[in-house]
């Protein structure tokens, strides 16, 4: 599991919730941090934690990239804006699910869930 964001605490909660439902965790503090990651590791990763608004790159920019890599790969993303804001961006380009900070553990676990389920 990767988790990308830029925000040191949504980072690190997120990482520990994550590795509480039994995930190992890289994490990476923004766009291109997390790119750089994902193309050494990307055969290791089962999804992705992407944050929205980051410095540098976007959410939306780093989705793209990633994509492009490995398009298989299931992606979460993660804002304070609303679901609809957020992913309006991101219709019809496999995104695997969307997250409202803040969260709690029995939310992300779900969305985790129902992002990795096998797509129909």
């Amino acid at each position: 599991m990767l988790v990308i964001d830029d925000e040191d605490t949504a980072r690190s909660v997120a990482g520990m919730m994550l590795e509480h439902i039994g995930f190992e965790v890289l994490s990476a503090a923004g766009g291109e941090a997390g790119l750089r990651i994902f193309r050494e590791r990307s055969d290791e990763l089962r999804l992705v934690l992407l944050d929205m608004v980051m410095p540098g790159l976007s959410g939306e920019q780093v989705f793209r990239e990633m994509r492009r890599i490995d398009p298989s790969i299931p992606v979460l993303l993660s804002s304070g804006y609303n679901e609809q804001e957020a992913t309006s961006v991101f219709t019809g380009k496999g995104l695997a699910g969307f997250i409202q900070k803040p969260y709690g553990l029995q939310s992300l676990t779900d969305k985790v869930r129902s992002a990795l389920e096998p797509r129909k």
